[in-house]
């Protein structure tokens, strides 16, 4: 057990790794965060920052040995030179559920493996592979970048009619997954968190709607529909948990279709469709994350209110604050960034309710 007053070193240092600092500053943790950039939404609200490259040795041999256990706010953190911190501190979740959740192919036949269903999907490393590839997945299809695409970046779809081979480059020419459409209902995720003797908790399955890519709801309780697949989308992902032997909080994304919930994709750290869950449920996602890399007890993940409505706050949509905080029932949270880019994640707002929706007032 990792006690508090040690310290937690956060490998990134966006939004997530900002919300970790607090939940375990609640906790009695300082913590340390490691990121390329000289200012970061993390490293204003955390004790220390260490601005270097992810692939300087030195700096990370230097930010292991001043940390009590290292976690990860983003999966994209290359996973070679984490092998030489390995033995200097603990890395919770290990870094092969990043090196999974780093390619999307691997994740894809990761996850397959274990029995979870899939859209059927086809990998194409150059123009000539994109055809037997499409093949495989049926037109209409997308393709999805394999490394390091997020928020519908380095996508592009291939609708009856296209030159697939066009859309591929569209999509940025490199190696990448080519899925088929999949006709779902909603769309919905599984956060769990593990401790390290194994204990799985799961809080409530959000109901999520994309805006373009990004997501822009996520809504608590989730549809009857929804939740009829969720024991099948929890019993995979308790499965994905095991198997990496993994420890914090991992969340998974599933289409909820006529057959049964579909495998999206997964990562390996907190998630944005898990923000309510700071005002909504006994335990946040955060601070369980928290509790699980330092070995404390894993709080209670039900909901404490009867609805609650996580809205993403888009580029200019932060702006909005005067009017979201005249709403009593919001609460508001600002990230630091300092400009409000199209498509850039400035915060989000969640609307708690407390009396079941149709009650009579």
């Amino acid at each position: 057990m990792i006690p508090p007053g040690s310290t937690i070193g956060i490998m990134g240092g966006g939004q997530l790794g900002r919300m970790l600092s607090l939940a375990a500053a609640q906790l009695g943790y300082r913590c340390h965060v490691f990121a390329p950039e000289t200012t970061s939404p993390a490293g204003e609200v955390s004790a220390e920052t260490t601005s270097a490259d992810y692939s300087d040795s030195a700096a990370l041999a230097s930010f292991a040995q001043a940390c009590d256990v290292v976690t990860y706010e983003w999966e994209n953190v290359p996973v070679a030179p984490l092998d030489g911190i390995a033995d200097l501190v603990p890395l919770r979740p290990s870094p092969r559920a990043l090196e999974v959740a780093q390619s999307r192919i691997d994740e894809k036949r990761f996850v397959a493996e274990l029995g979870g269903r899939t859209a059927p999907f086809g990998f194409a490393e150059t123009e000539a592979d994109v055809a037997a590839a499409m093949q495989v997945a049926g037109t209409p299809a997308i393709i999805k970048s394999n490394r390091m695409g997020y928020d519908g970046k380095g996508q592009a779809r291939v609708l009856p009619g296209d030159d697939p081979v066009a859309r591929w480059h569209e999509a940025g020419g490199v190696p990448a997954i080519i899925e088929g459409f999949v006709t779902f209902d909603a769309e919905f995720s599984v956060i769990l968190a593990r401790s390290p003797q194994g204990e799985i908790r799961f809080w409530d399955s959000a109901e999520n709607v994309h805006v373009a890519g990004i997501l822009d709801l996520s809504s608590v309780p989730a549809s009857a529909a929804i939740e009829a697949q969720v024991p099948a989308a929890r019993a995979l992902a308790a499965k994905v948990a095991e198997k990496l032997d993994y420890v914090g909080v991992l969340t998974l994304e599933f289409f909820a279709t006529r057959d049964g919930p579909v495998f999206n994709e997964m990562a390996p750290r907190v998630h944005n469709s898990g923000h309510w869950t700071i005002e909504g449920a006994f335990t946040s996602q955060f601070e369980n994350h928290i509790r699980a890399i330092c070995g404390l007890p894993l709080g209670e993940t039900a909901l404490a209110c009867d609805r609650a409505e996580m809205r993403n706050l888009i580029g200019e949509a932060a702006h909005g604050w005067p009017e979201l905080l005249a709403d009593p029932a919001n609460h508001l949270h600002l990230y630091g960034k300092h400009r409000a880019l199209p498509g850039r994640k400035m915060g989000h707002v969640t609307r708690i309710t407390l009396e079941p929706s149709g009650a009579e007032s």
